[in-house]
């Protein structure tokens, strides 16, 4: 099963999203800093890792992976989830897990040079009475300890596609950007139907999880997209790197456009649809997807661009993902004229 063979894999996988170490060494959470309403300036505070410089999980943290993840310049990214004791996330159809107050999702951003690992970020979204909260925190030259930088941050990387580029680590006001639904905070990485069913499964037989929903895994791997459909691979490209903007209540709901993978209305995804918001960025280009013809496409311009007020999506990204922009660019090629 893939999932099982997934298990096998060491933290340090490729930045397509695979399986990191999932040990759960001897260390406990702190709960009462999660639920706290101060900000802690050190990563270490919350005890989310037994070794962190390793993103060893301590004990109650799980790491998890996506099938299509979120792309960031090829950044390596190591997930965690960590769900208080006594209490179970629930399950509703394909979309996300509703996580209980006390819960915590950890994600570490890192690049590699000359085969070495170099962690540059963590981002951290705590699930608080108020609600749920995010905070950036930046890794030391070291690799000691990463601190609360409410300003974000730069680094100089190197893409695993060879591309020298100014890494930029979002503010706390910008995870909004990406993480705002209605004005509130909110996760947009652990859905149902982007998660591996053995690791559904495994979550609800430690009692983290009510069920396994129908709906769950349907969301191709990312890295087999070569067996499927370009455009299940495409939609689900788009699924996980766009739709938490383009949707209707969120920070981008103003285009038009709705890249959720639920959405079955050709035009609402973008078919033969005017840009309502794009100004320049639609490069003079008519229409958001023109069947047939990517070249004429405006979502394809705008994810092959890294000119700023042109690139697609705004944060994230300071380089061009070639491989969503070739799974794209397939997908509308195939469409009928």
């Amino acid at each position: 099963m893939r999932w099982h063979a997934a298990l096998l894999m060491v933290a340090g996988a490729s930045a397509a999203g695979t399986m990191v170490a999932s040990a759960t060494p001897p260390g406990s959470v702190d709960q009462a800093v999660i639920l706290a309403d101060a900000m802690p300036p050190t990563l270490s505070a919350f005890g989310f890792f037994a070794n962190a410089p390793e993103q060893v999980p301590g004990k109650g943290v799980t790491a998890y992976r996506l099938n299509s993840p979120l792309w960031s310049d090829g950044a390596e990214k190591l997930r965690f989830v960590y769900i208080p004791p006594g209490k179970q996330a629930h399950a509703d159809g394909g979309g996300l897990l509703d996580l209980p107050v006390g819960s915590a999702l950890i994600k570490t951003f890192a690049f590699r040079k000359d085969g070495k690992r170099k962690l540059i970020e963590t981002r951290v979204l705590l699930h608080r009475a108020s609600g749920w909260a995010a905070f950036p925190y930046i890794w030391n030259a070291g690799q000691t300890e990463a601190k609360l930088a409410i300003a974000g941050g730069h680094a100089d990387v190197t893409t695993p596609a060879g591309v020298d580029i100014d890494y930029r680590i979002p503010n706390k006001n910008q995870c909004k950007e990406c993480h705002g639904l209605s004005g509130k905070v909110t996760p947009i990485g652990p859905k149902a139907r982007n998660l591996p069913r053995g690791w559904l499964e495994q979550m609800v037989a430690a009692g983290h999880l009510d069920r396994v929903p129908q709906g769950a895994d349907i969301l191709p791997m990312w890295e087999n997209r070569a067996e499927v459909p370009a455009r299940l691979a495409a939609r689900a490209y788009l699924d996980a790197n766009c739709a938490h903007c383009h949707q209707p209540n969120a920070t981008a709901s103003n285009s038009g456009l709705d890249l959720r993978w639920e959405q079955d209305d050709p035009e609402k995804y973008g078919v033969m649809k005017h840009p309502v918001a794009a100004g320049r960025g639609s490069g003079d280009l008519l229409y958001d997807i023109v069947p047939g013809d990517p070249d004429h496409s405006i979502i394809v311009h705008r994810m092959a661009s890294s000119e700023p007020g042109v690139a697609m999506p705004e944060l994230g990204k300071a380089s061009v993902d070639g491989d969503g922009v070739a799974e794209v660019r397939k997908w509308i090629a195939e469409m009928p004229k």
